[in-house]
């Protein structure tokens, strides 16, 4: 009686470590998985997202009409007038205040995810490849954007997609210098 007792416990115990292990085994491929994603999914999309929704959400039509009921073109872009609004305003002990603006605040925040992809980048595995890609297309769409779209004809989405090609260009070279330091290429 005492060793089946014995074996009961024994077994519970068992089987309850092996569903401790399954369970963490199961987070640890859920984080598996969200890092791959992270790594993969380009970081400026984010700030690229926010402006095209202001672009749509915010934006009006190129053309306006004059007193006389004629189409008028206009030579500024409809959301420059949303960019140029107030997000944020902090006296200064100079006496004025700091006005950070919604453009403004757009690129800061692209700065920041600029800075967190460069970091990213310095990885040599397939999902920076598969990250590098991406960030081309999103390249290619935000310039795409730039010059067809009246919405997007502004200096904060110039630097916005300025920042998107800079992530490409030092996404790749910061891949290949890590890759070459990584399998040891020398040239002398």
């Amino acid at each position: 009686m005492k060793k089946d007792t014995q074996a009961a416990i024994a077994g519970g115990f068992i089987a309850r470590k092996r569903r401790q292990n399954a369970g963490s085994r199961s987070s640890t491929e859920k984080g598996y998985l969200m890092r791959a994603i992270f790594g993969i999914f380009p970081l400026l999309v984010v700030p690229v997202a926010l402006y095209n929704l202001l672009a749509v959400m915010a934006g009006g039509p190129a053309t306006t009409t004059n007193e006389l009921g004629q189409i008028v073109a206009s030579d500024m872009a409809p959301l420059q007038a949303v960019l140029n609004e107030t997000f944020f305003t902090l006296p200064m002990i100079s006496g004025v205040r700091w006005v950070l603006t919604q453009g403004d605040a757009i690129l800061l925040l692209s700065i920041v995810f600029l800075f967190l992809e460069i970091l990213k980048s310095t990885s040599t595995g397939t999902s920076t490849i598969i990250n590098h890609a991406i960030s081309m297309m999103l390249f290619i769409l935000c310039l795409i954007e730039f010059l067809l779209a009246p919405n997007f004809a502004t200096s904060t989405f110039f630097i916005l997609m300025s920042m998107t090609l800079l992530d490409v260009l030092a996404g790749v070279v910061v891949t290949i210098v890590s890759a070459r330091r990584d399998f040891g290429v020398d040239h002398g």
